[in-house]
């Protein structure tokens, strides 16, 4: 796909690699509609935007209501009429043990990063079907191959993205409509600004720039595939966790385990 004149949504896109996604998608002459819940900084954004020359649209929403999500959509539909990329990228976690989550944090994580990828994708599959193009891009994360202990729920959430996600794949064959997860590892972005990792490290020194995780988007835009994980070696270690699970779950486990008891001290 030449995303010259394409309409691209991007949830989760006053920050991060939301906010990065979109400029990248601007740079190639992309029609950009930004979604968020926080709209001054989409304004700032769309701002930014304006030296690409492309046609921007700003749309405050918070994804995880899906009354919200439809009021959005029909927004949108009235201007473009379609989307070409939809990039489901909204999410968050709140870190903690089950044992001291409470269930509105747990269900907040659903809500946000599950539900509102369903919301967006129901809204916005019709019209991709009835002129049999467009492509849906969710960002999941490495965690959506290991459940880790400390992020439960947000595991749980991106689990289910790539469940969906393939199950998804199938039904959309032959459809002209494709679907592909993007799992990248920990981003530089304010994802950790959440005051329950007040006490843990920042970042790893593997960790990736949003610029890193906007480009593999734009590569699953026009991707095939199911799931493209960043860095791509990766990979190896999902391969690893699948073929020799008793060997690496009790390494994986014990490793942040240990992360989550230091959090208590």
């Amino acid at each position: 796909m030449d995303f010259k004149s394409k309409t691209i949504l991007i949830t989760g896109a006053s920050s991060g690699i939301g906010k990065e996604t979109a400029l990248q998608f601007a740079k190639l002459g992309a029609n950009i509609i930004l979604v968020a819940r926080r709209e001054e900084k989409l304004v700032e954004l769309e701002d930014q935007l304006k030296k690409f020359h492309v046609t921007t649209l700003v749309c405050k929403c918070d994804v995880s209501k899906k009354e919200q999500v439809k009021e959005m959509s029909k927004v949108v539909l009235e201007k473009f009429e379609s989307v070409d990329v939809l990039v489901n990228n909204a999410g968050f976690a709140i870190y903690g043990s089950v044992s001291d989550l409470t269930i509105d944090e747990i269900e907040s994580q659903m809500e946000t990063n599950y539900f509102g990828m369903i919301y967006c994708i129901k809204n916005f599959l019709p019209s991709m079907l009835e002129k049999k193009s467009g492509h849906i891009v969710n960002v999941a994360s490495v965690a959506a191959s290991f459940g880790l202990p400390g992020i439960a729920s947000y595991c749980a959430s991106k689990f289910a993205m790539l469940g969906f996600s393939e199950g998804l794949k199938h039904e959309l064959k032959d459809t002209g409509v494709g679907i592909t997860v993007v799992s990248p590892i920990m981003v530089r972005t304010d994802f950790f600004d959440h005051p329950s990792f007040e006490k843990m490290p920042k970042y790893s020194p593997t960790s990736l720039s949003s610029k890193t995780v906007a480009k593999a988007i734009l590569k699953a835009a026009n991707s095939s595939r199911l799931e493209i994980i960043v860095p791509s070696v990766v990979r190896g270690a999902v391969w690893m966790k699948n073929t020799f699970p008793y060997f690496i779950n009790p390494i994986l486990g014990k490793s942040f385990k240990k992360q989550l008891d230091s959090t208590k001290d």
